[in-house]
C-alpha cells in the first residue's frame, strides 16, 4: 500500500475495493418514492373526482374540456340527495344490515375460530377446507337458489333475509381470519387464568378477548365494507323502496332523461362517509390486527 503524500490509499492485493452504494441507494429510494406517489395519486383520483363533481355546479360538470378544479362551490347536489323521499329509510336499512351482519358474524365466527384453534376433533382439517371452498364459490351462481330458498321461508323483501344471506359469505372469511389471530395468542395465558380460578368462559372473556381486539376490529371492517357496499343480492332480494340499501338508492339518480351526475356523486359521497369515518377511527387497530393475524395460520 502506498501512503505517500499525493497518493490515495489503494486496496490490498487480491481484495477489491467495495463500491460506494450510497448514490445507488438514494437513487433507488427516490425512484420507489416517486412510484409510490404516482400510484397513490392514481388510486386517489377517482375519490377526488367524486368529491369535485359533488361540489361544483351542473354547468361545470359537463364542461368540455373538463376542469380539474371547481370555479364555484355549491351544496345543491347534497341538498337534493338528502331530500329524496326514501333516503333516510335506505340509511336505516343499510345500518341495520351492516351492523347486524357484523355483530352476528363476529359472535358466531369468534366461537367457531376458538374451537378450531384450541380444540382437536375429528374432521377439523376437513372443516377448514370446507370454509376455504365456500369462499371460492361465485356469487352469481348462487343468486337464484338463494332467492328460491328465501322465498320458501318467507324471507324475501326482508332485512333479516338479507342479513342471513350475507352471513353465508361473511362467516367463512371471519372464521378463517380470527382462527389465525387466536392461534397467535399463547394458550398458556388462558391456562394461567384457569389456574388462578377462572372458568374456561372467564378466561376467554378476560384474557383472550382483550388480546383479540385488533383482530375483531380488522374483521369487522371487512364485514362492514362488504355488507355496506353489496349491490346484487340486495337488489334481487329487496323490492320495497323503503327497505332498499344505499347502494340501490344511488341508481335513482339515473333516469330515462339521463344521469344526474352531481346528485349521484353527492349520494356516493354520503354513502361512503360512514365507512370512511369508522375506518379513520379504528385504522391503527386495523394495521395492528392485519400484521398480528399473519403470525400463524
Amino acid at each position: 500500500m502506498n501512503n505517500a503524500p499525493g497518493h490515495w490509499p489503494t486496496a490490498p492485493p487480491g481484495r477489491r475495493a467495495r463500491p460506494r452504494a450510497r448514490p445507488r441507494t438514494r437513487h433507488r429510494r427516490a425512484v420507489a418514492n416517486t412510484l409510490g406517489l404516482v400510484f397513490s395519486a392514481v388510486m386517489a383520483f377517482p375519490i377526488y373526482w367524486m368529491l369535485l363533481t359533488a361540489v361544483r355546479p351542473a354547468e361545470e360538470i359537463h364542461h368540455s374540456p373538463p376542469k380539474f378544479w371547481p370555479g364555484h362551490l355549491t351544496l345543491e347536489h347534497f341538498r337534493r340527495a338528502l331530500d329524496t323521499p326514501t333516503f333516510w329509510a335506505n340509511v336505516r336499512a343499510s345500518v341495520l344490515i351492516g351492523v347486524g351482519t357484523v355483530l352476528v358474524s363476529l359472535l358466531i365466527g369468534t366461537l367457531a375460530a376458538f374451537a378450531l384453534a384450541r380444540f382437536s376433533f375429528a374432521g377439523r382439517k376437513a372443516f377448514v377446507l370446507v370454509i376455504l371452498s365456500v369462499q371460492m364459490i361465485p356469487l352469481a351462481g348462487l343468486i337464484i337458489p338463494i332467492y328460491l330458498l328465501l322465498s320458501d321461508a318467507g324471507l324475501t323483501d326482508s332485512l333479516l333475509g338479507v342479513i342471513l344471506t350475507y352471513l353465508v359469505f361473511m362467516l367463512p372469511f371471519t372464521v378463517w381470519l380470527l382462527r389465525g389471530f387466536i392461534a397467535g395468542i399463547p394458550a398458556e395465558l388462558e391456562e394461567a387464568a384457569r389456574v388462578d380460578g377462572c372458568t374456561r368462559l372467564g378466561a376467554f372473556r378476560r384474557v383472550l378477548l382483550p388480546l383479540l381486539a385488533p383482530g375483531l376490529v380488522a374483521t369487522s371492517i371487512y364485514a362492514l365494507v362488504q355488507a355496506w357496499n353489496e349491490y346484487v343480492l340486495a337488489y334481487v332480494l329487496l323490492s320495497s323502496n323503503d327497505k332498499q340499501t344505499l347502494s340501490i338508492w344511488l341508481v335513482s339518480f339515473q333516469t330515462s332523461f339521463g344521469t344526474d351526475y352531481g346528485g349521484l356523486m353527492a349520494g356516493a359521497t354520503l354513502t361512503a362517509l360512514p365507512v370512511a369515518v369508522f375506518f379513520a377511527i379504528v385504522q391503527r387497530r386495523v394495521a395492528t390486527g392485519l400484521t398480528a393475524g399473519a403470525v400463524k395460520g
